[in-house]
């Protein structure tokens, strides 16, 4: 039988010719991304003493900008004293910053092909394009970052096969909803997305879904290279993409047809994301919010505030509901500021915001106090993720977001747009 994708990226980064299920594979990682996170937690960073390849680790500062406490402050000020240590050729401050998943893509970190580690679990965003992404535990990540060394077991795969296109206000979003809910989790197991109806879903989708794998638990998450993700990277990289393709006869755990057409605006309901979601026809409960937001990795892209922008014009957002949107990265915030984006939202009565993880894992700029009710277009929505344990998080789209924060409950954006009675 032949080789699945990321079996193939597994293969070639441990020096081998072929990976068998259950081996281990010891990989040399491509690149590592370094964090503000990790710095920050007592006990948990240890001052490395070498870095494998000063070209190979990048710093980016992400989940708490600008430093909203000391620890935080002094957690960027290490990060920067070990940059210039080792004299990294990769590092995004303050002001050049972003949530890392959204800048690794920016800025052609994330290449086809090839193997990515970073200590975070959303780190499967680099699958979007074709490069094996995988968030590790902080000891690992100084292993990769110190002897270029890291290990993964080899797991099966699920392969998903696209058809057809989204209808309107329907986003990738919705399309991993209605994977998780169908399907539920995918734990020791990683997903592949391929199949002709790829071709009609932009890289913003991809990059959404392939981030949102991690909420069911997919070892690894990657999309089949094609024109979209070569359209998308012109200009970007600094050497030539190295796609990686299944075999024809490729051996997975299942394949399963999803047809694009077919899929609806979901909702996901407090407190897990598989096998607990509603199609939002369907939804009839008037769920009255107080904070809809818009950011962190999964959807603080440009195209996610177009559609957020689009949805509000002109309106206002309704009494008692904080709509909070957080640009994905300085880029994203500069040209939404260029697209008048942010004079949309601001006019419509949203509070737009430094770019950062901010509201997504409950941190700073949006945390929900016991009892509130929040519509997020961000990952997740476990007890406590985006403040107290006794809030209430519901997922959605950027449109079901922008839309619900419009009307004060929860609500389909295809009714705002008027597609539907």
């Amino acid at each position: 039988m032949g080789a699945t994708t990321i079996e193939k990226i597994l293969a070639r980064t441990s020096g081998k010719s072929v990976v068998r299920l259950g081996e281990v594979a010891v990989c040399r990682p491509d690149i590592v991304v370094h964090i503000d996170l990790p710095m920050a937690i007592e006990g948990a960073w240890y001052r490395p003493a070498k870095v494998f390849d000063p070209e190979r680790v990048a710093v980016i500062f992400d989940h708490a900008v600008p430093s909203p406490s000391i620890k935080d402050a002094s957690a960027m000020a290490e990060g920067r004293r070990f940059a210039r240590e080792f004299g990294l050729k990769h590092v995004f401050d303050v002001g050049q910053h972003g949530i890392s998943h959204v800048v690794a893509a920016e800025q052609g970190l994330a290449r086809p092909g090839e193997l990515l580690v970073c200590a975070d679990s959303h780190t499967c965003a680099s699958g979007a394009l074709n490069c094996a992404g995988r968030g590790v535990g902080i000891p690992d990540a100084l292993q990769a970052i110190t002897k270029g060394m890291v290990w993964y077991l080899v797991t099966p795969t699920i392969r998903y096969e696209f058809k057809g296109e989204l209808g309107p206000m329907v986003s990738g979003k919705d399309v991993f909803f209605h994977i998780a809910h169908t399907y539920g989790g995918h734990g020791g197991a990683s997903v592949e997305y391929g199949g002709p109806g790829i071709r009609a879903l932009a890289m913003s989708d991809r990059r959404t879904m392939a981030t949102m794998s991690a909420e069911i638990g997919a070892e690894f998450a990657i999309f089949d290279y094609d024109e979209v993700t070569a359209d998308y990277l012109k200009g970007r990289l600094d050497r030539p993409a190295m796609p990686a393709h299944p075999d024809a006869d490729a051996d997975y755990l299942d394949v399963r047809t999803v047809d694009l057409a077919g899929v609806e605006p979901y909702v996901i309901l407090p407190h897990s994301v598989p096998r607990n979601g509603v199609r939002l026809s369907s939804f009839d409960q008037k769920i009255r919010i107080d904070q809809a937001f818009i950011g962190s990795c999964a959807n603080g892209l440009i195209e996610d505030l177009r559609v957020a922008a689009n949805i509000v014009r002109g309106k206002k957002v309704a009494p008692g509901v904080r709509f909070i949107v957080t640009p994905g990265s300085q880029a994203v915030y500069l040209q939404a500021v260029r697209e008048g984006l942010f004079e949309i939202l601001v006019e419509a009565g949203a509070v737009v915001t430094n770019s950062t993880c901010g509201a997504c894992f409950g941190y700073h700029m949006g945390v929900l106090a016991p009892g509130e009710v929040c519509i997020t277009a961000s990952p997740r929505n476990f007890k406590g993720r985006m403040g107290s344990p006794e809030a209430s998080v519901y997922l959605g789209s950027p449109a079901t977001v922008a839309a619900s924060a419009l009307t004060g409950v929860i609500t389909d954006p295809r009714t705002v747009a008027g597609l539907r009675g």
